[in-house]
């Protein structure tokens, strides 16, 4: 039996207050708000009760944010793309942002499991003056249990519609792709972040941005050589990093979103509670 689950979070501000709502249809639902910042920013987490997805699995998850707010979505685990015997198994997020809304997009990583057959869309909408903070982290297989990726497909679409495009289509079959020095190079766990803005980054705000991610990557024990940030328009500063295995990467990523919370929006960086579980 597939699961189809659907999941609208809409955030906004009431009596100064990052109010967070939400419907859901299927075993996808977001848990209680919680307030680690004060009242402007509202932390929830993601949780799928199923645990993963197999062959004709879908889930839908649309998430707004109002003029003001500020929220923040992570999970409390992997989402986690299981062996199908042909059936596609689908995630889509649609993330839309208000004039002067800010978003924290925090999944953890997405692990494909050897023989899935897997799509993961992501998609962003920024009105003028709004500001997203994002990542996306895939692993192949799982290297700690000798299970590596060896069969399958896993098909990522990024997109912040007129300011960046990605599709990738990893097959486990394109050697070339997967072992090349032009490629992922025998890596198995790529990762993306980004930060987002509905209007043209100020140069040195951009500046400070690329010099923040960059400090961060030199001081990487092991991954300075397969880490890189470039900001490929005015309105957007990416990083996008290669590693062995999915904990390197994402601690490197969470010390790039402390630099940035600071360096962007004069926060300090506060960890989701469910990181320490």
């Amino acid at each position: 039996m597939s699961w189809h689950a659907r999941l609208q979070l809409d955030y906004t501000v009431e009596n100064a207050r990052t109010v967070a709502r939400y419907e859901h249809d299927g075993p996808l639902r977001i848990l209680q708000s919680l307030y680690p910042e004060g009242d402007a920013i509202c932390h929830n987490v993601l949780v799928h009760p199923p645990g993963g997805l197999v062959g004709g699995d879908t889930l839908d998850i649309a998430a707004t944010v109002g003029p003001g707010a500020h929220g923040l979505v992570t999970t409390p685990g992997a989402t986690r793309f299981y062996r199908s015997t042909g059936p596609l198994a689908l995630q889509r997020s649609h993330l839309t942002l208000a004039e002067g809304a800010r978003l924290e997009w925090l999944p953890l990583e997405a692990l494909c499991y050897s023989a899935c057959n897997a799509e993961n869309h992501l998609t962003l909408n920024l009105a003028p003056g709004a500001e997203c903070m994002a990542w996306d982290v895939t692993a192949l297989g799982l290297p700690h249990a000798d299970q590596p990726f060896v069969q399958g497909r896993f098909v990522q679409h990024l997109t912040v519609p007129g300011l960046w495009l990605e599709r990738g289509v990893i097959d486990a079959a394109d050697e070339r792709l997967l072992q090349s020095p032009l490629g992922l190079a025998g890596q198995r766990c790529m990762a993306s972040m980004f930060f987002a803005a509905g209007t043209a980054l100020d140069r040195n705000r951009r500046d400070a941005a690329l010099d923040a991610a960059r400090a961060v990557m030199d001081a990487h024990p092991t991954l300075t050589a397969t880490a890189g940030a470039t900001s490929p328009n005015a309105q957007m500063v990416v990083v996008r990093v290669l590693a062995p295995q999915v904990e390197p990467a994402m601690k490197l990523l969470k010390a790039v979103r402390m630099a940035w919370r600071k360096e962007l929006w004069a926060l300090q960086g506060e960890a989701p509670r469910i990181w320490a579980m």
